[in-house]
C-alpha cells in the first residue's frame, strides 16, 4: 500500500474514533464531517512532515495546533466542548504519530 493511501487510512481511523461520540450525541452533520476531514488531513500531515520530535509527540503537537482554530470556533457557542476536543487532539494525535511512524515510514 502506498504511503499516501496508508496515511489517509490512519487519518480515517482516527476520524472515525473521534466522530463516534459525536454521532451518539446527534451533533450537527457539518461538525461531524468537519471533524472527520480534519483527522484525515492530520493523518497525512503527521505522516509526511519531518520534525525532530518523537513520533507520538509530533502527532500530538500537530493535532493540537491544527485543532486550535476549531476549538476557538466551537468555544463561541459551546465553551464546555473545548476541553473534550483538546483531549481528543492529544490522544488521537499521539496515536496518529505513533502509528504513522510505525507503518508509513
Amino acid at each position: 500500500m502506498g504511503k499516501l493511501l496508508l496515511s489517509l487510512l490512519i487519518g480515517l481511523v482516527a476520524g472515525v474514533i473521534d466522530i463516534i461520540p459525536m454521532l451518539i450525541q446527534k451533533l450537527d452533520k457539518y461538525s461531524i464531517i468537519s471533524a472527520l476531514i480534519q483527522w484525515i488531513v492530520v493523518g497525512v500531515v503527521v505522516s509526511h512532515i519531518q520534525i525532530e520530535l518523537e513520533s507520538w509527540l509530533k502527532g500530538l503537537v500537530i493535532a493540537v495546533l491544527m485543532g486550535l482554530p476549531i476549538i476557538v470556533l466551537v468555544m463561541k457557542n459551546d465553551a464546555k466542548s473545548a476541553l473534550p476536543i483538546l483531549m481528543m487532539c492529544v490522544i488521537l494525535g499521539s496515536f496518529v504519530g505513533f502509528i504513522s511512524d510505525k507503518y508509513v515510514r
